[in-house]
């Protein structure tokens, strides 16, 4: 593995999640796994070992590179240690808004140590995580080497496309494969350039890797992705079922599981409770744990004097709870309205706790997002016997049975119209649902938290893709 971020070490988002997690259950199987990172200042490098020491040429001017490692549970950590990296305590910046200037040549670094880290460990394959890995495929290309590369894309928004004259700054030989545009417009696309190249393509849900062949979500790239369909598949990611547990939950005072989910009316209460809201077991409660973005669809949700969120609020007898930071514009409307609607909470906060607590007292959670590329959310939520009610799109579309479409098997509630009138329209029909059919409610729910939303259901899907590219077998 290739990768920018991974737990336990260096975290921005859902990505190091997806990396450590997938390691973790590969290992389990009996592959031998390593995982390549940059080693930042703010990772403790106490417990690392020295591995390898390595001189690459960038330009004029050779860099010096050390190789650590540390083995947690069978998969061994391997962290480049340069100033570039251990010098700076930010992954990609100081802050999410203020990237360093010198990420292409950073991470052009990172793609070189990690070609000279495989031909070290005789690696089979490198499985290359996002925009900041994808000059190695490249690059194992032009130096005509025997390893196999995949190419993930865990977000297609974030591409890593700079200034054509920043590719000057890696020292690698260029090509056409690397850059997007002609002319003025041409720029360099790491992202691109690991599409290209890549043996395989492979994304975190089956709807997003149909979603990103076509215009509105392929940013770019559609056409290239497409010309690639043959040898690009989706695999869903899973989640960490120790941590997202309510049997264990540290987070609860009571616990509670799908043979028995009374505690989950108990810890409901205690919510209730904790952020003002009228203690009643008979008003659904609807949380929301987000990002306060666009793509997270809080423009529908938010949008003109009568929006949505407090239309529902006014209309209906429903609680929402809303946990998050992002646009400061969102921010504030959505403190305004709380303000105006006692059934409306919202703290502009991230807490893990408050996440845990949240996603197990609420009855629904709402994702009404414009694209997802896989979700993680909706999957705590079904482990916790808390509806989904989402939009359809990329990962939210493959984890989330319709109840409307199929009574039998659903587990929660999907949209199509990314509007305000068809956020209304599903939240309606939930609502309607908690209140008018209580004992179909309960059943989906227990199918809920019975869906397996484990690791190891991807990982095997992992393990016949890596057959497949490696071995010639068939996924």
């Amino acid at each position: 593995m290739a990768t920018s971020e991974t737990v336990p070490f260096s975290k921005s988002g859902g990505l190091a999640d997806v990396v450590g997690a997938l390691s973790f259950a590969l290992a389990k199987k009996d592959v031998n796994i390593s995982v390549f990172m940059p080693l930042y200042g703010s990772i403790d490098s106490s417990k690392f070992n020295n591995a390898y020491e390595f001189n690459i040429p960038m330009l004029n001017k050779t860099q010096e590179v050390k190789i650590l490692k540390q083995t947690l549970n069978n998969v061994t950590f391997y962290a480049l240690q340069h100033p570039l990296f251990s010098d700076r305590m930010g992954i990609y910046g100081d802050t999410s808004f203020t990237p360093y200037v010198d990420n292409t040549t950073r991470f052009s670094l990172f793609c070189l140590a990690t070609i000279e880290l495989a031909k070290q460990l005789e690696t089979d394959i490198i499985h290359c995580h996002d925009w900041t890995t994808g000059l190695i495929p490249y690059l194992v290309k032009q130096q005509k080497l025997t390893f196999k590369t995949i190419m993930t894309i865990h977000n297609l928004a974030y591409q890593g496309d700079y200034s054509k004259y920043d590719f000057l700054f890696s020292g690698i030989y260029p090509s056409p494969l690397c850059f997007t545009g002609k002319g003025e417009l041409k720029r360099f696309n790491m992202l691109k350039t690991g599409i290209e190249t890549a043996d395989f393509i492979s994304t975190v849900s089956p709807t997003y890797a149909k979603e990103i062949q076509e215009k509105e979500l392929g940013c770019g790239l559609n056409e290239l992705l497409k010309s690639r369909k043959n040898n690009l598949c989706g695999i869903i990611n899973g989640i960490d079922v120790t941590e997202w547990n309510s049997k264990t939950d540290p987070n609860f005072t009571q616990h509670f599981s799908s043979e028995d989910a009374r505690n989950k009316a108990t810890l409901k209460a205690e919510v209730q409770a904790e952020y003002g809201l009228e203690v009643n077991p008979d008003i659904p409660l609807i949380g929301m744990i987000s990002r306060l973005a666009d793509q997270k669809g809080f423009y529908e949700l938010l949008e003109g004097e009568d929006c949505a969120l407090e239309e529902i609020a006014q209309k209906q007898k429903v609680q929402f709870l809303i946990i998050g930071t992002g646009d400061s514009n969102f921010e504030n409307k959505l403190l305004q309205i709380s303000e105006r609607q006692p059934n409306v909470c919202v703290k502009i906060l991230f807490s893990n706790r408050v996440a845990h607590r949240v996603e197990g007292a609420s009855d629904f959670f709402l994702m009404p997002s414009r694209y997802e590329p896989c979700g993680l959310n909706q999957l705590y939520s079904l482990r916790y016997g808390t509806l989904p009610i989402a939009r359809r799109t990329g990962g939210l579309a493959d984890s989330i049975i319709d109840i409307c479409e199929n009574s039998q098997k659903g587990t929660g509630f999907l949209f199509d119209e990314m509007s305000r009138a068809g956020i209304i329209e599903v939240v309606t029909k939930a609502v309607a649902f908690f209140k008018d059919e209580k004992v179909h409610y309960l059943e989906a729910q227990r199918r809920a938290m019975n869906r397996d939303s484990s690791w190891t259901a991807s990982a095997l899907e992992y393990l016949k893709l890596y057959n497949a590219i490696f071995i010639g077998g068939e996924r």
